[in-house]
């Protein structure tokens, strides 16, 4: 392979701007639906405490006046993207073709919109949101004066507003509709439900408190993006400056990223960490989202992976909040420029033609269009690339799926179906000072740079392998295990004030064909700082849904580090000790075609 030339800074941020502001992967469709207009506006907004005018384009279908009202959509970009992306500016262009009012805005800090960046924070983004529904409301005008009577009214005051939009073009749905209840319909899209679950992932059952291990590439390569604004838009005005150590974010935001690039988690900074994290975040603003939402996340993300839009299902569908959701093949981490065939890409065009586009279109139609007779489609649904027609690639169910077959770790590296075939036995692995195990190189395909297939070092991680599956078996659903590890080191650093001295470990799980090529599903791995080395943990892994093959090994891993994470400070023997008394428990939720 022929080693890339060296790219600037402005150019590596201008290249992570492009890829990462396109959750969507959209462009304008070729052929045109309906004809509209488009109408450069600009709203001074109330963000916090600051006021900054916030830049948009309205998309007027044709027809729509005041006596013949038409609903609307509201969408904003990606983190790091505009208005005037490929991807934002589709979403105006697609609903307006079919009959929309389209108001499409950069976000708070981006773009040609003022303010700091805020992390999509409800009484931030979300109250600036609002300020332009209250345009499409009629409640006020653009700062030129212009008017929107020809939007659906509910009442007065009151739009017939639905939002659709991808990662922090996601988010924002939520917190909006949070501050705001006239919102009628939710679309997120491969976005957030707790940022310290995405940015510091755990992965141990029962210790909200406890910190993660911090996802550096990913974190890193959007504040990069974030602090250096001046270099992707040179006329920025005072609204959008913050000081010299924290230039374009709010000051919160950069001591968070702060306190994760140490390495170190005190306890006054990491309560601070969490808190901060969590309160820009779903999770705790959810119980006042009441707008029906259709959850979209993608099987292909290694930043906001399934289990953030099953925690927001799970929440919402408990509070009795119509929500419906989707696991569709691509996100963060791949498919988003070239989705495959029948995915989800407006670039063709494809609402119509998409099952994900479908949904969407049956969505506004029925809570922004009111038809009752329209069905939104089932609870739960999911892509299956094993399968090959594109007209048949997802399948349904009215639930998330249960654990349904469990495995037992064997103690000669063996994964076992039943617990009295477990052999007791110990074995026992040793963590570097520096990283032994590759998942993936977060930021590689969007600074094009090669990406090593997953290895673990011999001697810094345990294995255990199955016999040949006699069938093919589906995983759908994010798989449990129920461990216990011995680590004397471990028992004694934490004791530590800093939560960053626990025993760190990595859990995965692998496909392995007969020839012995291992696949590391979509290159997902599950962080988990240990609560108590001297207890039982149960740890949660990446949702994901694969076909493991007639014929194929299931592999599962316990790896004392990852490239993609910081991991353990200093050097933690870890022995696994398993009889058939007592033993470690994995918990596949399987399904059946």
């Amino acid at each position: 392979m022929s080693r890339r030339a060296p790219r600037t800074r402005a150019a590596l941020v201008v290249s992570l701007a492009a890829a990462l502001s396109a959750p969507l992967a959209l462009t304008a469709p070729a052929a045109a639906d309906g004809q509209y207009g488009v109408t450069p506006l600009k709203f001074t907004v109330r963000a916090g405490e600051r006021t900054c005018t916030v830049d948009a384009d309205l998309y007027r279908p044709a027809g729509a006046d005041p006596a013949h009202p038409a609903p609307a959509v509201l969408a904003t970009n990606g983190f790091g993207g505009s208005k005037d992306d490929g991807s934002t500016d589709a979403i105006g262009k697609a609903f307006a073709r079919r009959g929309y009012v389209s108001l499409v805005y950069s976000g708070l800090g981006f773009g040609k919109s003022g303010c700091l960046v805020s992390l999509d924070d409800p009484d931030i983004d979300g109250r600036a949101a609002s300020q332009l529904i209250d345009f499409l409301g009629g409640r006020r005008a653009a700062d030129d004066g212009t008017r929107a009577d020809y939007v659906t009214l509910d009442g007065r005051g009151d739009p017939r507003v639905g939002m659709i939009g991808g990662s922090y073009g996601g988010a924002v749905q939520l917190a909006t509709a949070a501050v705001d209840h006239r919102v009628d319909a939710l679309v997120p899209m491969i976005t957030w439900n707790d940022l310290a679950y995405s940015l510091d992932p755990g992965n141990a059952a029962g210790a909200p408190d406890l910190p993660g291990a911090f996802k550096w590439q990913w974190t890193n390569g959007f504040y990069l993006m974030g602090e250096s604004q001046p270099l992707t838009q040179p006329a920025l005005d005072p609204s959008r400056i913050n000081s010299l150590t924290c230039l374009h974010f709010v000051t919160r935001a950069c001591d968070t990223v702060r306190t994760l690039d140490s390495g170190r988690y005190p306890e006054d900074a990491t309560r601070s960490l969490l808190s901060y994290a969590h309160s820009v975040s779903p999770v705790s603003y959810l119980d006042r989202v009441k707008a029906p939402t259709l959850l979209v996340q993608g099987q292909a993300d290694s930043l906001f992976n399934l289990n953030e839009a099953t925690a927001t299902y799970r929440t919402l569908k408990a509070q009795g909040t119509e929500t419906k959701m989707i696991w569709q093949s691509w996100g963060h981490s791949g498919g988003m420029s070239d989705p495959a065939a029948g995915e989800l890409n407006l670039a063709q065009g494809n609402l119509e033609t998409s099952y994900v586009g479908r949904r969407v279109l049956a969505w506004f139609d029925r809570y922004l269009h009111r038809d009752q007779n329209t069905a939104t489609g089932p609870d739960f649904a999911y892509y299956r690339d094993w399968i090959t027609d594109p007209a048949h690639t997802y399948a349904s169910a009215d639930r998330l799926p249960a654990p349904s077959r469990t495995l037992y770790l064997s103690g000669d590296g063996r994964l076992v179906d039943r617990r009295d075939e477990v052999t007791s036995g110990s074995r026992t692995y040793t963590n570097w000072l520096v990283p032994t195990s590759h998942s993936e190189s977060s930021l590689a395909g969007i600074i094009n740079l090669p990406d090593p297939a997953p290895y673990d070092l011999a001697g810094t991680h345990l294995a255990w392998t199955s016999e040949p599956l006699t069938r093919a078996t589906d995983v759908v659903g994010a798989p449990r295990a129920t461990l216990r590890v011995h680590s004397p080191k471990a028992e004694r650093t934490q004791r530590s004030a800093d939560a960053a001295d626990h025993l760190v470990l990595f859990v995965k799980l692998y496909d392995e064909a007969p020839d012995g090529t291992r696949t590391l599903v979509h290159r997902l791995v599950a962080p988990v700082r240990v609560p108590d080395v001297t207890r039982p943990f149960t740890v949660t892994l990446p949702g994901i849904v694969h076909r493991f093959e007639q014929g194929h090994r299931l592999r599962f891993v316990i790896a004392a580090s990852d490239d993609a994470y910081f991991g353990n400070r200093g050097v933690k023997p870890v022995t696994v000790v398993s009889s058939p008394e007592d033993t470690g428990v994995l918990q596949l939720p399987v399904v059946q075609d």
